[in-house]
């Protein structure tokens, strides 16, 4: 059977909250996704048609990016950011699932754990940030100036989207127009450049190593040997500081593992599920 899809938006903690569900009725498992920093949904399109065959999954747009709304009455802190995923997940009537985070969406899974361990029986890290500290004092001063939004933007648009692309894969050849199309459109909205302002000032440090210490959730972490954005170091080091973790590394892959490696990384995600 098929699995059913919707993508629905919800009001959630003061800010809407867009999500694609693949009901799966053969399947008592529920995997939710969370993105990756300046990314959304669209970054798991190679993965979810493997993995919503075996489970039901939701992938989420954590605001402000992708669909989601981009207020900037909301608080970007990846705390808030967390409990606002819990609140959506509830509101669905889903109180266990397996969680699986990339990049930013890694750290935002640790935060779900040491706050609520209860919920989420295993967790995959994918090439997860960790460690980063919060913004510089005089950064966050300058966030409040009127017209910062403009130079987050001018900063975005100089780096170029070829070229951020280009750093988070291994194999350049998978850029194409359809995945620079996609990567591109949230941005499209020019709320989002104030909503990043609104991150910058919100967004605390990473979780430090005495609270991860304290996450009893097993965890999977899986790494491209060549990511450039979260060098395997923070894998290893992670890999050390999570007591009940496995890591996994993929040769000749970068940052952006589940458009490179979609075929591996499901694998290795039933793998440690059935496990």
């Amino acid at each position: 059977m098929v699995p059913t899809a919707a993508a629905e938006t919800k009001r959630i903690n003061g800010n809407d909250v867009y999500y694609e569900y693949y009901l799966n009725t053969q399947s008592c498992e529920t995997i939710v996704l969370l993105h990756g920093f300046l990314s959304s949904s669209f970054s798991f399109r190679r993965l979810v048609p493997l993995l919503k065959n075996d489970y039901s999954v939701i992938s989420i747009d954590f605001p402000p990016f992708g669909k989601s709304g981009k207020s900037r009455n909301f608080h970007y802190s990846y705390q808030n950011i967390a409990r606002t995923i819990i609140g959506l997940l509830e509101s669905l009537n889903i109180n266990n699932f397996n969680i699986i985070g990339h990049s930013m969406g890694g750290q935002i899974t640790l935060n779900m754990l040491h706050y609520r361990p209860d919920l989420a029986d295993k967790a995959v890290l994918l090439c997860s940030s960790g460690y980063l500290s919060p913004s510089k004092i005089p950064l966050v001063f300058s966030s409040y100036l009127p017209f910062f939004h403009v130079f987050v933007k001018r900063r975005l648009e100089k780096s170029g989207l070829r070229t951020n692309l280009e750093n988070v894969v291994h194999n350049r050849s998978l850029i194409d127009e359809e995945m620079e199309n996609g990567y591109l459109q949230p941005f499209l909205d020019e709320n989002i450049f104030k909503a990043l302002t609104r991150m910058i000032r919100d967004r605390e440090g990473d979780l430090p190593s005495n609270v991860l210490r304290e996450i009893e959730t097993p965890c999977l972490l899986i790494w491209g040997e060549h990511d450039k954005v979260v060098p395997l170091r923070v894998g290893r080091k992670l890999h050390k500081d999570l007591q009940h973790s496995k890591l996994v590394v993929l040769k000749d892959t970068g940052h952006l593992v589940p458009e490179e490696r979609p075929a591996e990384v499901y694998h290795y995600i039933k793998k440690f599920l059935t496990g």
